[in-house]
């Protein structure tokens, strides 16, 4: 099996084969959510920013957004990235979502923004080394001007799967930004159904 994902799904198709080689032999990433410190890292100043009309907290944001038509405050897309990823990689064990940032100044809080970065890909290679090497199949690409610097993490991710010894890899930056890049997804399925058929 493959799998394919771009941006947040980009990151879901690079982690899943290294979490489950039984049941995933290629991947391909577009624009994939990488080296944190630049895609994630750049919206805590700005989040604090927008919570100072809620007091700062995200808890009276969500509220707030929950009550009302969504994205009608310049807050929401800053808030809902980030309030999301919180929920996926540092919620509370009742479920509630940790943000990795003091809301008033914007600092990341280091043992929150520890498991934030435990995700991110480009770390993760080192620790699944065995599961990578046994892949047929890896395409990663990223447009040159991406808003969230993610070629910068493709290219991060490709040089890190080097450190470990895949080099059999397909990277490609490409003019473009983050948006508008469907075309790229038939090119990688076309790819994954080579070098992935008996």
């Amino acid at each position: 099996r493959g799998i394919q994902g771009k941006s947040s799904g980009g990151f879901g198709a690079l982690i899943t084969p290294m979490l489950r080689p039984d049941l995933f032999g290629g991947l391909a990433s577009h624009a994939g959510d990488t080296l944190y410190e630049l895609c994630y890292l750049p919206d805590f100043g700005p989040a604090a920013r927008h919570l100072r009309a809620f007091d700062g907290s995200v808890e009276r944001w969500w509220d707030d957004f929950r009550g009302r038509v969504a994205f009608t405050h310049p807050a929401d897309m800053t808030l809902l990235g980030l309030y999301g990823v919180a929920a996926c990689f540092s919620a509370d064990d009742d479920g509630t979502p940790v943000l990795p940032m003091d809301t008033r100044t914007g600092r990341p809080v280091d043992d929150v923004w520890a498991r934030w970065l435990a995700w991110d890909p480009v770390r993760m290679v080192a620790d699944h080394a065995d599961a990578l090497r046994g892949l047929r199949a890896i395409w990663v690409d990223a447009g040159r001007a991406d808003e969230h610097f993610l070629d910068l993490g493709a290219e991060a991710f490709v040089r890190a799967l080097g450190d470990v010894g895949v080099t059999d890899v397909h990277f490609e930056l490409f003019d473009g930004r983050h948006g508008g890049i469907d075309y790229r997804y038939p090119l990688s399925l076309a790819y994954l159904a080579e070098r992935l058929a008996p």
